[in-house]
């Protein structure tokens, strides 16, 4: 038959009108687009606000430039590196799923057929289609048949007869829906041809598609929150109520301090009504300026009590274990994916290709009297032509390569090309027989079978449809005995209970009369085969990590009940006798409520179906749970949009890994494992981040609130406060950015959605140090026989508060030693984070220099208010400083002696 096709003409109309056989943009967004998105982090957006208060006093010269410069610096920082960090992700990312851009079509175009790439075909193209090819729009056949593996979009692993559409019947005029995928004349993009060849007319491309609309419908829908937002967003309140409160504070201290200091008695700032007050001391030059500067100094304090290193550590953080996660086959398409998989409650997981290793392979022959031959070569030559027949003949996979080279099976389906690769071996010498017409397998008769020339049928298929039929089976000599259905049948069992899929050949002489399905009749058993997918070595010990990290893992497979419970059992996700394991039937038949009553003991779903998936999540995500669900086909794309967070394997559908949160590149479950432990060591680093940056600048706020109540001066200038609060916040999070992954991550709970970020440890640690700091600061500062003790001048203020600024610093340098591991051994694991020593270094040589600042500049010395110290003086100073980490000891001491945990 012949076809022309469309002229160069009709396909510039057709595109015109109907558009590209590609997809619009679902997921890639621009790095600007990125960038404004991570304004919206509740931190980020404190910090904005008062970064707009500096800049109101700037304007009226009551703050300097550099600090509004310094806030500015610290938040473009933090939101370009956080940016950027998903840019070079998703880019990664779309280089995978441009590979799906570049499969040729074969198509006809002025009566010639030309390969040209599926994203140029346009509709009426028709295309012709082979074994092997992937469907590249939506159409009908014009001409020929085919078997199409739509699993893809389905589900279902069973194969669709397609046939040309009757010339009587009519073009269809609307595009197709996902109730037309068993039709026996239209064709789907993404379906697989399995057998036979044909020519397809297409009257739907892009997003017109079954695959586009499925691929349309996520990119709608309201995503909630991740568990690290929900608890940045309760501690950003926090941090705003102290921050105002401390500032508040601070200044009602300082108007009191520059009252007492202008002569006005204390009583007055209370007994007197305001107008009054404002009448009796209006000649008081410097008294509006001194309240103006309280204003400002307020506003310091409330900025620095914002962690605005906090965003940044975070961008930090997650930048590196990124990097690293990307080395072991795991790519994070969203910050948000990495830091959710760490909080995970419950891991709705498939089985071929995550739990398995998804290479299924022949395990052994049984004959008609149970005796096993592991392969072809170990029987009889009689026996032997028999089982090959069975194996080659009826089946519709394609051999390639050579005895040399090696063997390769390419097109059908797994089961045949496992099947044929076993046969592969005696390939040298061929077969006398040759197949005249196939009978497609059909869920209704779960078999396949081919019509030889000779006039015999052989069949292949389950073994509860063929067994009772079989009358006879033939022996290791490939002579028919009687069959006995008993032993064979406890075989079938055992096999069962080991995981092991089961096959039945047979062969019938009676043939229907039109040659497409076997007549009812008596059948002969030629052998029962045994193929098994081998759980993953890997994966046992990485369920068995996940499940100690206090995450339930649910299997979900479409292999019947004792197949799926034996392979459970073997992965270590069926242990104790009240797991529960449900056929997807089961499911359907349980009520939302019962679903979660048995959530917490469900391991395996058999026989699943697509929308059990969707059904399992949106009730997981009901109880709160933070919830995961793997996939690779279009069918699994709405369960991994809905999930908290989407697993795609990487040899997947480019829609499942659009509306997935991470790509697993290797389709390991030992890879999902990683993305949680990484996800677990970015929360553990943000709360020791969170330890280290809050001490420091309680300590700050303390310091400054209560002395100008003690009607002393505040002991830090605004370049101090600076330094303190912005260049260690930068230096402090890339020092504890870069806190490795520990396995001991995962023996803790995983933590509830709606928690604390900040713990009674972390509390704890914030309060031990934070307090320690400011009483030695407090007798350094004020107590005259403390200095002298020490070997201070108390005459000398310049160098008490030199002392103080250094000794401040350096307690928090090693308050981080503190802050980065809850063990008493402070080295812990430090060997794997060489970015700490070299940034404390870095804060330390800072510190060093603009001590000594007034030394070699008297300029610089003002500028930073320091002068230089003495030998004897630098090291009480630092001695001072390394109090903090006895004090800090002791508190960890107390605390594992009262149970309290750094993870819970």
């Amino acid at each position: 038959m012949q076809f022309r096709g469309l002229t160069e003409q009709e396909v510039r109309e057709s595109r015109a009108r109907y558009g590209r056989n590609t997809f619009a943009d679902n997921g890639h967004i621009s790095f600007f687009e990125m960038l404004r998105e991570n304004f919206a982090d509740p931190i980020i957006r404190i910090l904005l606000v008062a970064l707009t208060v500096n800049l109101v006093f700037c304007l009226f010269g009551q703050s300097e430039w550099y600090e509004s410069l310094g806030i500015a610096i610290a938040v473009l920082l933090a939101a370009l590196i956080s940016a950027f960090s998903e840019y070079k992700n998703d880019t990664a990312f779309q280089k995978l799923q441009e590979e799906a851009s570049r499969i040729q079509s074969r198509v006809y175009r002025d009566g010639r057929v030309t390969e040209i790439p599926v994203d140029d075909l346009v509709y009426g193209d028709e295309v012709l289609l082979q074994t092997g090819d992937r469907i590249p729009a939506d159409g009908y056949l014009l001409y020929g048949e085919a078997d199409a593996d739509q699993s893809q979009l389905n589900g279902e692993s069973e194969e669709v007869r397609k046939t040309a559409l009757p010339a009587h019947d009519g073009a269809p005029e609307e595009p197709a829906t996902g109730r037309d995928l068993f039709s026996p004349h239209l064709v789907f993009r993404g379906s697989v041809i399995t057998s036979g060849e044909a020519v397809m007319k297409i009257t739907a491309v892009g997003d017109r598609t079954v695959y586009g609309t499925i691929a349309a419908g996520l990119r709608s829908g309201i995503e909630r929150d991740t568990p690290l937002k929900v608890k940045l967003r309760r501690l950003a309140g926090y941090i705003s109520i102290f921050g105002y409160a401390g500032g508040i504070l601070v200044m009602l201290a300082y108007l009191l301090h520059a009252g007492l200091n202008a002569g006005i008695p204390m009583e007055e700032y209370f007994e007197l009504p305001w107008s009054d007050f404002v009448r009796e001391h209006t000649g008081i030059a410097n008294f509006w300026s001194d309240a103006l500067h309280g204003l400002m100094f307020a506003v310091v304090i409330i900025v620095m009590a914002v962690p605005e290193g906090l965003p940044l550590m975070i961008a930090i953080v997650t930048a590196l274990n990124m990097g690293k996660m990307l080395k072991r086959q795991v790519l994070t398409r969203k910050v948000s994916g990495i830091e959710t998989a760490g909080s995970l409650n419950i891991l709705f997981s498939d089985k071929t290709g995550t739990i398995t290793c998804g290479k299924p392979e022949v395990i052994g022959f049984w004959n008609g009297q149970c005796q096993s031959f592991r392969k072809l070569s170990d029987m009889t030559a009689g026996y032997q032509k028999a089982v090959r027949e069975g194996l080659e003949l009826n089946n519709q996979a394609v051999l390639t390569g050579n005895a040399a080279s090696g063997f390769r099976a390419v097109g059908s389906n797994a089961t045949d090309r496992t099947l044929l690769e076993a046969a592969a071996a005696l390939r040298e010498s061929p077969l006398s027989g040759s197949t005249k017409t196939r009978i497609p397998f059909s869920s209704s008769v779960k078999y396949s079978g081919a019509v030889l020339t000779d006039g015999r049928c052989l069949l292949k298929g389950a073994p509860e449809i063929l067994l009772p039929r079989c009358r006879l089976a033939l022996d290791n000599a490939g002579n028919r005995i009687p069959c006995a259905p008993g032993p064979i049948q406890k075989l079938l069992n055992d096999l069962a209970a080991k995981a092991v899929r089961v096959l039945l050949l047979a062969e019938t002489l009676a043939v229907s009369p039109d040659g497409r399905t076997a007549p009812e009749g008596d059948l002969i058993l030629i052998a029962v085969v045994g193929i098994r997918d081998e759980v993953r070595p890997e994966a046992r010990t990485a369920i068995s990590e996940v499940r100690e990290a206090g995450i339930s893992v649910v299997m979900i497979t479409g292999d019947r009940r004792e197949t799926a419970m034996a392979i459970a059992r073997e992965a270590g996700l069926l242990q104790q006798g009240e797991d529960l394991v449900l056929s997807s039937d089961e499911l359907a038949s349980l009520s939302d409520d019962a679903i979660r009553e048995c959530l917490p003991r469900l391991r395996v779903i058999s026989r699943a179906l697509p929308e059990d998936k969707s059904r399992l999540v949106e009730i997981a995500k009901s109880l709160d749970l933070v919830t995961g669900m793997t996939g690779d086909g279009v069918n699994d794309s709405p369960a991994l949009k809905k999930a908290d967070v989407g697993f795609a394997m990487g040899s997947g559908t480019e829609v499942a890994k659009e509306a997935s949160e991470i790509v697993i590149l290797d389709d390991n479950f030992a890879s999902i494992r990683e993305a949680v432990l990484y996800g677990r060591t970015i929360f553990s680093s943000i709360r020791k981040f969170i330890v280290f940056q809050l001490t420091v600048n309680a300590a700050a706020v303390f310091i400054s609130v209560v002395m100008p109540l003690m009607g002393r001066a505040v002991p830090l200038n605004i370049v101090q406060i600076l330094w303190i609060n912005l260049i260690m916040d930068t230096l402090a999070a890339l020092a504890l950015g870069g806190e490795p992954a520990l396995p001991r991550y995962l023996k803790a709970a995983p933590r509830k959605r709606q928690g604390q970020l900040i713990n009674r440890y972390m509390l704890a640690s914030v309060g031990t140090s934070a307090v320690w700091i400011c009483l030695i600061g407090l007798l350094l500062l004020n107590s005259a026989g403390f200095q002298a003790l020490l070997g201070f001048d108390p005459e000398n203020s310049a160098l008490t508060g030199t002392a103080f600024f250094t000794f401040f610093i350096f307690s928090t340098v090693f308050n981080a030693l503190n802050a980065r591991t809850d063990s008493m051994n402070l080295l812990d694991h430090i060997t794997e984070n060489r970015l700490f020593f070299a940034v404390m270094s870095v804060i330390a040589v800072t510190q060093i220099l603009m001590t000594e600042s007034g030394t070699y500049s008297e300029m610089l010395g003002r500028i930073m208010n320091c002068q230089g110290l003495t030998l004897q003086e630098w090291t009480v100073t630092l001695l001072l400083a390394a109090t903090v980490i006895p004090a800090d000891l002791a508190k960890k001491y107390l605390l594992k002696r009262c149970g309290v945990n750094s993870e819970e």
